[in-house]
Formats: C-alpha cells, sequence, structure tokens
C-alpha cells in the first residue's frame, strides 16, 4: 500500500467481526509504533496487547469511549519515571504524551495496511485501565486502541482546507 493510500484511507472502525487477529500479526502491529519517532531517542513507551475476552471486558467497564467488541486493544503506555530521567519535566510532560501518539499513528496505519480496523481511545479512566492491565508505578496508559477486522468501514469525513498560512497566520499567498 502506498503511504498516500494508508494515510487517505484509514478511518475509525467501530463495528468488528467476530474473528481473532493472529498474534504475529499484533506483535508487528506493535513493531511498527517502535519505529515512531521519540523525542531525544527515549523510548519510554510500552504497550500492552490485550486480547483475553475477560480483561477486553474490564477494560471495556472503564473506558466509555471504547465501542464494539473489538477481537484486541493495544494500550499505548509511557514510563512517565523513565521519561522525567531521560528528558526532565519536559520529557514526562510534553514529549511522553506526543512519543505516544506518534507510535499510535504508526500502529493504525500498520493495521490498515493489513486489513485491520482500529480506533483511538482518549475516554478511559487511566488509573482503573493501570490497574487492570497491572502497571508498574510511574507507567500510565495514555492512548488505548480497538483492533479487529472491520465489519463496516465508515465514509470519510470532509476535511477542513484552509488550513495553511505562508511566514505569518492568514497570509495564504
Amino acid at each position: 500500500m502506498e503511504v498516500w493510500e494508508a494515510i487517505r484511507g484509514r478511518r475509525s472502525v467501530r463495528s468488528f467481526v467476530d474473528r481473532p487477529v493472529e498474534r504475529s500479526l499484533l506483535e508487528k502491529l506493535v513493531e511498527a509504533g517502535t519505529w515512531a519517532p521519540s523525542g531525544g531517542n527515549a523510548q519510554t513507551w510500552h504497550f500492552v496487547v490485550v486480547t483475553d475476552s475477560e480483561q477486553l471486558r474490564r477494560i471495556k467497564t472503564v473506558s466509555p469511549g471504547l465501542l464494539g467488541n473489538p477481537p484486541a486493544v493495544i494500550a499505548v503506555c509511557q514510563d512517565l519515571g523513565e521519561a522525567g530521567r531521560k528528558g526532565g519535566e519536559l520529557g514526562a510532560k510534553f514529549l511522553a504524551p506526543v512519543d505516544a501518539a506518534m507510535a499510535t499513528q504508526n500502529i493504525l496505519l500498520a493495521a490498515h495496511d493489513a486489513g485491520l480496523g482500529t480506533c483511538v481511545i482518549g475516554s478511559f479512566h487511566k488509573g482503573a485501565v493501570a490497574r487492570i492491565l497491572g502497571l508498574p508505578e510511574g507507567m500510565e496508559p495514555v492512548l488505548l486502541v480497538s483492533v479487529g477486522w472491520p465489519a463496516e468501514v465508515p465514509k470519510p469525513p470532509p476535511r477542513k482546507r484552509d488550513v495553511i498560512s505562508w511566514e505569518r497566520h492568514g497570509n495564504r499567498t
């Protein structure tokens, strides 16, 4: 798949068929995440892949944004203690969440290329998800990504077009 095709074709999928995603494919998605840029090359991320139905049910109870019944969820986490040691306050408060977002985008594009549907979830109780996943002190979930074989793919929403200025805001030429 060409990069532009992946960028323009990826959608947030919230409806999945009842079919598991192979472990090897989920590992490839995480590997794609690890190839994302990382501020100062800190790479303080950790990914928890959940496929167990009971564990998915627990996560769903504290994640109002997790819709449908995905066969897998990838929790994109950050070790904020390590991020702070490597990058100070900037590392922990800014770079770690940005790094998680960039890793997530790589996961989304790799999943789309494999024919999978995904949806990024930011609406969840971080403390509860951390407890469910058994995260150590200082590590927190930043984003959840539902992953599965799409039952349907939404049509693309319109894109805002007037988003570029040259040299100064508002300068369109």
